[in-house]
């Protein structure tokens, strides 16, 4: 990939001493093309600021390039933020700080706005560049509803609210994308369970594009032009148009490969926010809750497998999610499997610590497809008992091949894009993401690797 061919840079990551608290922000959309004007809202203590925008990839293994850099911007310090009472719902009624203008010196990628105040105040807001006119063979997708459900800024997610005892049952029922991201200083869960991949992929030159879940929701009928969808470390929260985009991509022959576990566990519905469409995210995880249970109950927000939605992950992933936490190595089921090539694996070798801290199980029992093979069948105990994590693969009668890590730790185990040493990565696990990523952007992968069934020759051999 050419772009990858510049000077890279460290400059994209935060001083050590950073403040939190003395700067942070958000922008007014979570993706933008050419020719967009993104709004940028910013609180600090600072008396100014300025931002610099980092193109996010491999780049030598630096990790980043910058594109473009403000001057200084003055800086106030912005009101406390608003909740919504009965939905507990945070949003942060601030004043437009600055506009960036987006042309075409921003190559389409995943970008980190660097706010810096001094050395010490320094935050990210994340920003994806798309081309919605992209025939890309790879589309990588953030998982930017996912970040916002566990965002605890203004003291409210989807998990939490307020403090002490009955957090859960004060927790918000909707969350706004019109805040900043507490974790990730603003990045959310980017650097961590998003970037090994993209700057793997950009390493690799492979023909990629990329866009967030909210633009799968958006313009789902785009996935067609493209021959696989990656999903992230975790890409828990999607919608029924994203549902029934991805399915209906797999059924004209695109690809899914979900790299991460305890992926379309949650239905959600968007709405807009004074921002703009698609700003406010609604997640009651109870149907009784839902407003919507009488009128719509087929978007009612509550865990994709249960009623009234009745539509189990497995039916698209061909395993689902089952529990949390654990740590436990990944063993290898089937090592005749084409993505084991070049690993030097056989079937009962282990990958140490891969599993975690979520996983994902093969039932035969759930719905879903029955040529479902598994890769990879590993040991585990959560919750008081023993069960197995697994990573999975089939391919549809499209062709399409569907593939399946079982755990949030995959996309850890790449090619970092951190000083050399300092990140843990795993040979093996590079190797086997290479195989698919190459076999995946060549078109249906079921044609040239159909899935065989060995549900029952796996258990045997345990």
């Amino acid at each position: 990939m050419d772009e990858n061919a510049r000077t890279g840079t460290q400059a994209w990551r935060l001083a050590p001493a950073t403040r939190a608290g003395t700067i942070e922000g958000f922008a007014d959309r979570v993706s933008a093309v050419a020719g967009d004007r993104v709004g940028l809202f910013v609180s600090t203590t600072e008396p100014a600021f300025r931002v610099e925008a980092y193109r996010m990839g491999f780049y030598q293994g630096l990790g980043a390039r910058r594109v473009w850099a403000s001057g200084p911007i003055p800086g106030v310090e912005q009101g406390r933020p608003h909740r919504q009472p009965g939905t507990n719902m945070v949003e942060a009624p601030w004043s437009k700080s600055v506009d960036i203008d987006v042309d075409s010196s921003w190559p389409p990628g995943v970008y980190l706005l660097k706010l810096a105040a001094d050395g010490v105040a320094q935050r990210y807001v994340p920003l994806t560049i798309r081309d919605d006119g992209s025939t890309a063979a790879l589309v990588v997708q953030s998982s930017v509803t996912t970040w916002q459900a566990y965002n605890q800024w203004g003291g409210y997610s989807l998990y939490e609210g307020g403090s002490g005892s009955g957090s859960f049952e004060r927790r918000a029922r909707v969350v706004s994308f019109d805040r900043p991201y507490a974790r990730g200083d603003g990045a959310a869960d980017f650097i961590g369970l998003e970037l090994p991949l993209v700057a793997m992929a950009e390493s690799l030159g492979l023909d990629v594009t990329y866009w967030t879940d909210v633009d799968l929701h958006a313009r789902p009928e785009l996935l067609t032009r493209h021959r696989a969808l990656l999903s992230l470390g975790h890409d828990e929260y999607w919608t029924r148009a994203m549902r029934d985009g991805a399915e209906n991509a797999r059924d004209h022959g695109v690809n899914l490969a979900f790299l991460g576990s305890n992926a379309v566990f949650r239905q959600i519905r968007l709405e807009p926010s004074p921002l703009g469409a698609d700003r406010r995210e609604v997640g009651y995880k109870s149907a009784t809750a839902d407003p919507m249970r009488r009128t719509h109950p087929a978007e009612v927000t509550v865990n994709w497998r249960e009623p009234p939605v009745s539509r189990p992950e497995s039916s698209l992933i061909g395993q689902q999610y089952e529990c949390n936490p654990v740590r436990a190595d990944m063993v290898v089921a089937d090592g005749s499997a084409w993505v084991f090539a070049g690993t030097g694996l056989h079937t009962g070798d282990k990958l140490s610590g891969t599993i975690g801290e979520e996983y994902d199980r093969y039932n035969p029992n759930d719905p879903g497809p029955d040529n479902v093979q598994l890769l990879a069948h590993s040991p585990v105990r959560c919750g008081g008992r023993s069960s197995f994590a697994d990573m999975t693969y089939y391919s549809a009668p499209s062709g399409a091949g569907v593939f399946a890590s079982g755990t949030n730790w995959w996309v850890t185990k790449l090619v970092p894009a951190c000083p050399p040493g300092s990140c843990p990565h795993d040979p093996a696990v590079i190797q086997m993401t290479r195989n698919l990523l190459e076999a995946f952007a060549v078109g249906p992968a079921g044609l040239t690797h159909p899935s065989v069934a060995n549900y029952d020759a796996v258990r045997r051999g345990v």
